[in-house]
């Protein structure tokens, strides 16, 4: 009997040291969405009345939606340097869209090698990262593809240009360039004389057979199924709905009909459609279902508890100097939501955008803020919320939002900065509900105009539109705004800004 208890107690000693150490708990996946030239007022849950969004209407509803959200900048390759890096467009590298001159025909301006990016970040910390979609922060063989910027797995367009067409005759598969089943045609040709631009045979000779956003969308998928069993972070830069209008006729089906809709006959150096708005209306319409497939996907596979969803755009509508820009209508749709003009101006539609944040049992459902976060708050806020406070660079322009998710009180953010020397040069500072913009910094030649560097001051809480100029009422608010200005603008060699750049 002594034997027996002497022989359980040294069981026992022995199973207490051999018992496995408690696992840490995974961190949760990362689903970034960022959709491409997409309004403020795009989706049902942000207003849109005609383009049909459930999928994306569902994630705001189980989620959190901000009012105040801020793109990187007011178009793509900068915009998406803002999110990649941290930092701010007066402290960013890439600062406009362009291309890079040694290669002119695949890829814009790259980062530097050494740039600390949201997805390195990922990587240093055990996730598996992949990204699908548009790059545009550099191309292949430059310091900027994204294989060399933490990415394990690339799927998609790295040129923005190449971007403008989703019937392409190739696709980049990480490094290796993959042919696709897609004739090639200029991207500026229009209807010819014989065809009838509201006939859809004569739409057909620009459909291809690959749609590559489909074939984006299908890989993002095969990334999570095979990657389920480890933390991923998962970047979709959908195309989706930059020019050029196309869409499989299956999804343009849902809108044929149903609307006045005239003819683009091509030309600007985009393609024709017979049906523009109904184009836009179904592109929009098909991502959106393809986001539903993503998610419906991380649910079957137990995922969704332990993933973070965020949805946004690179900057705002195709609005203002670009109405009418290859048959767009964001009149028509209200795409901007009210706001004043779009796209390459620092106006709200250009770069305030839909921002929706959905982790299930963690960010209350059906909730709203207005607090002003910019695309730069992303790299400290997504680092907080995977356990990592401190992991973001310390000279990160980002403030962590993360406490706003979880439904804590949080001090206002000071200020958001933007600057842009493309559009005749431009810049911006929000301070409260204050804003003040210059605009006409660059202009074409001395001899024609010197810059303009007077603020207009707008009140965003009773002039969400911009509609009036207050800076002469209140002039302590504007030498403010001009202080900010004036200290968060370092030069750049490379995207040089004359105007901001004297002392």
């Amino acid at each position: 009997m002594r034997l027996k208890f002497l022989y359980l107690s040294i069981f026992a000693v022995l199973g207490e040291s051999v018992q496995p150490a408690i696992a840490a708990p995974r961190p949760p996946n990362v689903i970034f969405i960022i959709a491409d030239d997409l309004g403020y007022g795009d989706l049902g849950c942000y207003g849109q009345k005609i383009i049909q969004t459930p999928h994306l209407d569902r994630m705001a509803t189980e989620g959190m939606r901000f009012t105040q959200h801020y793109s990187g900048n007011a178009v793509c390759a900068p915009s998406r340097c803002v999110l990649m890096t941290g930092k701010h467009p007066g402290h960013a590298f890439i600062r406009d869209n362009h291309q890079y001159r040694p290669k002119p025909e695949e890829g814009q301006y790259p980062i530097p090698a050494e740039t600390v990016t949201l997805a390195k970040l990922f990587q240093q910390r055990g996730y598996v990262t992949g990204g699908f979609g548009k790059w545009g922060l550099g191309g292949p063989g430059t310091s900027g593809e994204p294989l060399k910027q933490g990415f394990s797995r690339w799927y998609g367009y790295n040129c923005q240009a190449v971007a403008h067409n989703f019937y392409p005759t190739y696709l980049w598969d990480n490094d290796q360039q993959v042919p696709l089943n897609n004739a090639k045609f200029p991207a500026h040709d229009k209807f010819r004389a014989d065809e009838d631009p509201k006939n859809a045979k004569s739409y057909a000779r620009f459909q291809g057979k690959a749609y590559s956003a489909d074939l984006i969308s299908e890989q993002a998928r095969a990334f999570i199924r095979g990657n389920k069993d480890k933390p991923f972070f998962c970047y979709v830069p959908t195309t989706v709905p930059h020019l050029a209008l196309q869409v499989p006729d299956d999804s343009l089906a849902e809108y044929l009909g149903k609307f006045d809709d005239p003819p683009y006959t091509g030309g600007k150096g985009y393609l024709p459609h017979f049906k523009p708005r109904a184009a836009y209306a179904a592109m929009i319409t098909r991502m959106d279902r393809e986001i539903g497939a993503l998610m419906k996907l991380v649910a079957d596979l137990g995922l969704d508890d332990n993933t973070i969803w965020i949805f946004t755009s690179d900057n705002g509508p195709l609005h203002g100097r670009h109405e009418g820009l290859a048959g767009t209508d964001a009149i028509f749709f209200n795409s901007s939501g009210g706001l004043r003009d779009g796209k390459g101006t620092l106006f709200e539609g250009g770069f305030r955008v839909p921002g929706i944040v959905r982790w299930k049992g963690k960010i209350a459902p059906n909730t709203t803020s207005g607090r002003v976060t910019g695309f730069e708050d992303w790299m400290p806020t997504l680092m907080e919320l995977t356990g990592a406070k401190n992991a973001a660079p310390k000279d990160t322009d980002g403030l962590s939002f993360a406490p706003t998710l979880l439904g804590q009180k949080q001090p206002d953010r000071p200020f958001l900065y933007r600057e842009f020397p493309g559009y005749g040069g431009q810049q911006s500072v929000r301070i409260g509900d204050w804003k003040g913009l210059r605009q006409d910094l660059k202009p074409a030649s001395a001899a024609k105009k010197s810059p303009d560097l007077a603020i207009r001051l707008y009140n965003l809480r009773t002039d969400h539109a911009e509609t009036t100029d207050v800076a002469a009422q209140h002039p302590a608010v504007v030498k403010q705004i001009a202080e900010v200005m004036r200290a968060q603008h370092t030069p750049s060699a490379e995207f040089p800004f004359p105007a901001l750049d004297k002392p």
